[in-house]
């Protein structure tokens, strides 16, 4: 290709990603205002930032983190520009209380709310995807919202019943049968049907998402040793091992399962595109074991895409300056490639209708 074809290839519109800062008086705002000032991240995106402006600023006042100039709107522009930071701001003047630390009913509604109003910038399409930072489920509770968890929140918001939480760094993904549930629970919403959703969600998400045209999942057991063939429980040939047939039947490239300790202890992961844990703490464990610093929390079959990092409000550490802004980084940066490759496929969806339609 010659100079004069490739400058007049199209340039590819930076994407606009929603960032929401998380508990006021956690972490969020500061690991947020440390990856606004990372120019090589900077360069990739326009950021909106959802939030309050005035606990954006107090952050950066007390930790002494640098702020750009804010334009705070009510609703997006047209056009960002990278001189100013956009702030959209949730709480009509009326922010509250920096307090770091605390859990305070005021910090959760506000963390809410945010994400209220990120989920709908991108089904309206003024933003073209969202990372929350990380929230209080006490806090939440207290504001009185019934969600568990921004996963369930955000799923009930975009109308969405088939979800499910995908743990992401470079090559490993840890996708969920069971998310935020007691463990006395799990056996019982351990049922063919779950995992097979779960199997499909995280096949088409693999697709659609990663840009894998054929993706290998492996499919851990639920009891130890993978149930030693029903010696040390039954869900595995029950329940486990007739849900992978079917899967099997309906072409997915799934195996297992397999026994959860081993499998991360011997590396096996690395021969898969993704692994299916039972319950929360059997996936959870070994990745932020393996990737706490950079992992991301990616919520796979959503209409939206909707990341976030890996880690939680941090209170112990919270006004000190000591938070690590990389899985926030990370998080961004999965955004970015998830809302591109989406942008790409429905490009390339659209271009083939047309085609077919002249033709």
């Amino acid at each position: 290709m010659s100079i004069d074809q490739e400058s007049r290839k199209p340039v590819r519109p930076r994407p606009r990603i929603a960032i929401t800062l998380g508990d006021p008086n956690g972490v969020g705002p500061e690991i947020v205002l440390k990856c606004l000032s990372d120019s090589r991240l900077m360069k990739f995106f326009d950021p909106i930032i959802v939030g309050s402006a005035e606990v954006l600023r107090k952050h950066a006042e007390v930790l002494e983190l640098p702020l750009p100039e804010l334009q705070v709107v009510e609703e997006v522009p047209e056009r960002i520009t990278p001189e100013r930071l956009v702030v959209v701001d949730v709480t009509g003047g009326k922010a509250p209380e920096v307090e770091f630390g605390k859990i305070t009913a005021e910090g959760g509604k506000l963390a809410m709310e945010s994400v209220r109003r990120a989920v709908q910038l991108c089904l309206d399409g003024r933003a073209d995807a969202m990372v929350t930072a990380p929230i209080s489920k006490e806090a939440i509770s207290l504001a009185g919202y019934k969600d568990p968890g921004h996963t369930e929140f955000i799923a009930r918001l975009t109308g969405t019943r088939r979800y499910t939480m995908m743990m992401v760094s470079d090559d490993l993904r840890i996708g969920l049968v069971t998310g935020h549930i007691p463990i006395w629970d799990v056996p019982k919403r351990v049922t063919r049907q779950a995992i097979l959703e779960t199997i499909e969600i995280i096949h088409d998400s693999l697709i659609q998402d990663f840009g894998i045209d054929r993706p290998k999942i492996a499919v851990l057991g639920l009891n130890p040793h993978a149930g030693d063939g029903g010696v040390l429980g039954r869900e595995e040939n029950e329940t486990i091992i007739p849900a992978l047939e079917e899967a099997r039947r309906r072409g997915y490239l799934v195996f297992g399962p397999f026994p959860a300790d081993s499998f991360f202890g011997i590396g096996a992961y690395r021969l898969y595109d993704a692994v299916v844990a039972m319950y929360h703490d059997q996936g959870l464990i070994p990745f932020k074991t393996l990737a706490f610093e950079s992992g991301v929390n990616y919520t796979a079959g959503l209409p939206i895409v909707r990341t976030s990092p890996d880690h939680g409000t941090a209170y112990n550490i919270a006004g000190q300056g000591k938070a690590s802004p990389g899985s926030m980084r990370s998080a961004i940066y999965l955004a970015i490639d998830i809302a591109r490759r989406r942008k790409e496929r429905q490009q390339a969806e659209a271009a083939t209708s047309s085609s077919a339609a002249v033709s």
